[in-house]
């Protein structure tokens, strides 16, 4: 097989794999051509300029994705938002004394707001701050809103000692968090839910993309500081803010996606929500969970994604994914910005446009699927969708389990490909290394379930594991930012080869 620097590919069209199976070729090799034919592929629109939208909030900062408006995964309704999966309401256990529990009775009278997601974490951050007398937000301009606006109106509210500017210093931010997250953490003294007596630190760093001259206070200090000292000190009480990935102009410098870099990084938690509610529900785990979190907000759904927001105080849990979509025949594990386009994808397998030349690759492509398979002639594929919603540790149990189910797997980020977020899954479903709960009693009683279940889902593999992630380039290039993420082109050309192999 021949080899092809990521780089070329980004100037060329795909190349045809070389292969003795035929079908196993790139299905849209042509995709430049193929994608100018349909009307469903999503570019950055430019900021919206109607004066009534502009009048009613800031102008969008970080550009749109107009597809995701109109996308079957937000919660369009009170009664969808209520019913999410997993939420866990503040006064549960104040509903479970009064014998109120049930999930009627817990939704009964509880309020839902239309927002989108920057609105929803600002009303995160107000929850938290009006909760906990010892939580501070901070940051480089976050006193005045921030530059996507999520702090909007907290240091009026709650006061400019407890929601203040820094100095431009990523290292800086993080560092003073640990040390107020730290003071006097000595654990079974704790006043604040097991976590320590330490305060609740609530750092932004402006763009992900410039998180790195923290990144020795978080994998050096922070993600250490609870086992180095045998238990008796933590910073559970550090949040760590930061708009990340691509939002089809930001070059170099504010596109990055740099969650892979801390895969390795045991002791921290990192976490990537898809929507607004979702957005709200993970942060407020992130602030009160007794381990320091990185807190990664894709910057395009800031103002893009759009639905309705319970206004309460509730959770939703850390380390748990979320099937989106069921299915049975294959299995794509994605998160952030990137469901969307995973969900267009998929719409594009089963609705390709009439007349185009995804129609007929797909056509030719799920011919080669029903002979393989033994599938009649008008039977499609049913994918199931996997958000992980945290990336470290991330729900390798419930990726298993979908694996056993569908026997493929494809897995999409924005992120480098290399060492990235998707390798390390791949390289866990075959391996059978990795564990994902920090709990030993809980792996001492998963260990025998896991193996076994990694051993099904390898020896049960139709078609080896593939990766759609970012080029290995120097950053996403300007020019080039619409070729380096992987849109839902790529990903129907992956779903594509793994049919049909």
């Amino acid at each position: 097989m021949r080899n092809i620097s990521p780089l070329s590919r980004l100037t060329t069209t795909t190349t045809r794999r070389t292969s003795q199976i035929p079908r196993t070729q790139s299905w849209l090799s042509d995709w430049r051509h193929i994608s100018s034919s349909s009307s469903t592929r999503s570019t950055a629109a430019a900021p919206n300029t109607d004066s009534t939208a502009s009048a009613l909030e800031p102008p969008p900062a970080g550009g749109h994705l107009p597809s995701i408006s109109s996308s079957a995964l937000l919660k369009h309704t009170r009664e969808q938002s209520l019913k999410t999966p997993g939420i866990l309401w503040a006064d549960a256990e104040l509903d479970e004394a009064r014998g109120t529990s049930s999930l009627s009775s817990a939704t009964a009278g509880r309020e839902t707001r239309k927002m989108n997601m920057y609105q929803a974490i600002r009303d995160a951050l107000s929850i938290a701050l009006s909760t906990d007398d010892s939580a501070i937000v901070f940051g480089e301009d976050v006193a005045f809103g921030g530059v996507f606006r999520c702090t909007l109106g907290l240091a009026e509210e709650y006061g400019r000692e407890r929601v203040f500017n820094t100095p431009l210093t990523e290292q800086g931010v993080v560092g003073f968090g640990i040390g107020y997250a730290s003071m006097g953490s000595k654990l079974g003294d704790s006043t604040l839910g097991g976590r320590g007596m330490g305060g609740t630190a609530i750092a932004e760093i402006q763009f992900a993309d410039y998180i790195w001259p923290a990144f020795d206070q978080l994998l050096n200090e922070a993600s250490k500081f609870r086992y180095r000292s045998g238990g008796q000190f933590n910073v559970g009480g550090l949040t760590v803010r930061c708009p990340t990935m691509a939002v089809g102009h930001g070059g170099l410098y504010h596109s990055q996606s740099p969650e892979g870099f801390f895969m390795g990084a045991g002791g921290l938690k990192v976490v990537i929500p898809r929507s607004p509610l979702q957005a709200k529900g993970l942060l407020l785990s992130a602030i009160r969970d007794p381990n320091p979190v990185v807190f990664m907000e894709p910057k395009i759904l800031y103002r893009s994604a759009v639905e309705q927001v319970p206004t309460s105080d509730y959770t939703l849990p850390l380390g748990r994914a979320e099937i989106l979509t069921t299915g049975s025949d294959l299995t794509v594990v994605t998160y952030g910005t990137s469901v969307y386009r995973c969900e267009q994808a998929i719409h594009l397998l089963t609705h390709p446009p009439q007349g185009s030349g995804i129609e007929r690759t797909v056509k030719d492509a799920l011919g080669d699927w029903r002979r393989g398979t033994g599938k009649n002639v008008s039977s499609s594929p049913s994918i199931e969708l996997v958000d992980l919603r945290t990336i470290l540790p991330y729900d390798l149990p419930l990726v298993l389990r979908s694996l056993s189910k569908t026997h493929r797997l494809l897995i999409v980020h924005e992120g480098p490909t290399t060492g990235g977020v998707g390798m390390q899954i791949a390289g866990d479903v075959v391996s059978g290394l990795a564990l994902t709960t920090s709990n030993p009693q809980e792996k001492i009683s998963i260990g025998e379930d896991m193996r076994r279940m990694r051993k099904e889902a390898f020896l049960g593999l139709e078609a080896p594991v593939k990766v759609i992630g970012g080029w290995d380039t120097p950053g996403v290039a300007l020019q080039y930012e619409k070729f380096y993420i992987p849109d839902e082109v790529r990903i129907l050309d992956g779903l594509l080869e793994l049919l049909a192999y």
